[in-house]
């Protein structure tokens, strides 16, 4: 099979989608790479290690994909790269399909097969290719919600953990997950106060173990929320339905009950947010305000750290490219790991919750394989 690996075009994206490793091992097993020449530069990957572990290097995108049989990329096409793709092109990224209709039908339209990272589930349930990625936006969550919380910023003029004699920030993290258990992590070692929220009880108790004194969980309903929201001076949005829009939890009355000054992180934005007022944002233009309430809602939080976040992807992604050079789509069958990433199969969406999201007809993937 032939793998094209394209520079990422996404604004302030840094990442690149295999390493020198990655082209070696599929290369060993008889495949051919092809690499765009400077695609790693943000990861600080240089061309020469890509040649000397036996890839290709392409000039352009357009050389990429008119000949790859895979593309594997870290984020969704971009808008000039949807007239690249061709009918029955395997595309191995993040696509975060529910919160981009105009994506979704762009591919629905290429007749291409959308293999998604991030509803990947592995035997136990799991989601292993969106895990480390979420681990580094929740750790970068409180790193960010910091920064803007400083007076230059727009923000309260706080500082996390506070001194002696001053009360430290409270930081409210809606969602228990990966991102909302490293995002209390880092908090907890900033010596801020910690508030937890989930709805999922089982998981609140094994939080509650295994976090320090500062952190501490709560049930989420509507009247906690609330509350927290009054005291908070730091919010991330961890919320996460895989493969579906993020719920709007917080409504834009609820940032009136909020001081002015605090901050919103919101990590749900590459699915839709959770915050109802939230809008994707960019690395460099990533905050607004509304009703005096700080906004962070950069959607490829990731990207700013590319040389981490890249070996953490590739990490985890490189087996399953493996597995489909090698197999084909015939590695999606059998109820695999595999079969849980395809959302749109030659034109036709696989994936239900995206289907409901905008009322495409859903045709499950062992009917569509037929």
């Amino acid at each position: 099979m032939i793998i094209g690996v394209p520079s990422e075009i996404k604004r302030d994206e840094y990442r690149v989608a295999m390493l020198p490793v990655g082209v070696e091992e599929l290369t060993k097993r008889g495949h051919t790479v092809l690499v765009q020449a400077g695609a790693g530069l943000g990861s600080g990957l240089a061309d020469h290690e890509y040649l000397e572990a036996g890839a290709k290097l392409a000039a352009s995108p357009d050389e990429i994909f008119g000949v790859a049989d895979m593309i594997v990329k870290v984020k969704e096409p971009q808008p000039s790269e949807w007239p690249l793709i061709r009918p029955g092109q395997i595309i191995f990224t993040y696509f975060h399909f529910a919160a981009d209709r105009e994506l979704t039908q762009a591919m629905i339209d290429s007749q291409a097969t959308c293999v998604a990272y991030e509803t990947l589930r592995d035997q136990r349930g799991a989601l292993p290719l969106l895990t480390p990625m979420s681990e580094v936006a929740g750790r970068m969550s409180i790193q960010e919600g910091a920064r803007f919380l400083e007076r230059p910023q727009m923000g309260r003029g706080i500082l996390l953990g506070g001194v002696p004699g001053v009360a430290p920030a409270h930081i409210t993290i809606i969602g228990g997950g990966v991102v909302g258990k490293n995002a209390a992590k880092i908090a907890a070692g900033f010596q801020a106060d910690v508030t937890i929220m989930d709805i999922n009880m089982d998981r609140l108790r094994h939080l509650d173990d295994v976090m320090p004194a500062n952190v501490n969980v709560l049930f989420s309903d509507r009247h906690v929320l609330k509350e927290e929201l009054r005291l908070a001076d730091l919010v991330i949005g961890a919320v996460l339905l895989p493969g579906a829009k993020a719920p709007n939890l917080i409504t834009e009355d609820d940032l009136t009950i909020m001081k002015p000054g605090s901050v919103i992180v919101d990590v749900a934005i590459d699915q839709g947010g959770c915050v109802e007022t939230a809008r994707p944002t960019t690395h460099s233009d990533p905050v607004y305000t509304v009703n005096d309430v700080v906004h962070y809602c950069v959607a490829n939080m990731p990207g700013a750290v590319g040389r981490t976040s890249t070996f953490a992807l590739c990490n985890v992604t490189l087996p399953f490219a493996i597995i489909l050079a090698s197999e084909g789509m015939a590695a999606a069958r059998n109820s695999t790991p595999l079969s849980t990433a395809v959302n749109i199969f030659e034109g036709r969406v696989t994936n239900q919750p995206v289907a409901e999201t905008f009322g495409y007809e859903y045709v499950p993937l062992d009917r569509a394989l037929v």
